[in-house]
């Protein structure tokens, strides 16, 4: 599993096979902020029905 420092050196790649994945997200949703790592995994966990667990363990 990606560790928060993977995550954001590759975030925009992996925003966009989020994107893909679900196509149900909006811009908003992968919106990534410095700081608040905590508030992205909840909107995403929000709206996927699914853990942070299982969310980064899709880019491993």
């Amino acid at each position: 599993m990606p560790n928060s420092t993977e995550i954001k050196g590759n975030y925009n790649e992996l925003k966009g096979k989020l994107k893909q994945k679900f196509a149900e997200l909006t811009d908003d949703d992968v919106l990534f902020e410095e700081g608040k790592e905590d508030e992205t995994w909840g909107k995403l966990q929000q709206k996927l029905g699914k853990t942070e667990k299982e969310i980064k363990s899709l880019f491993e």
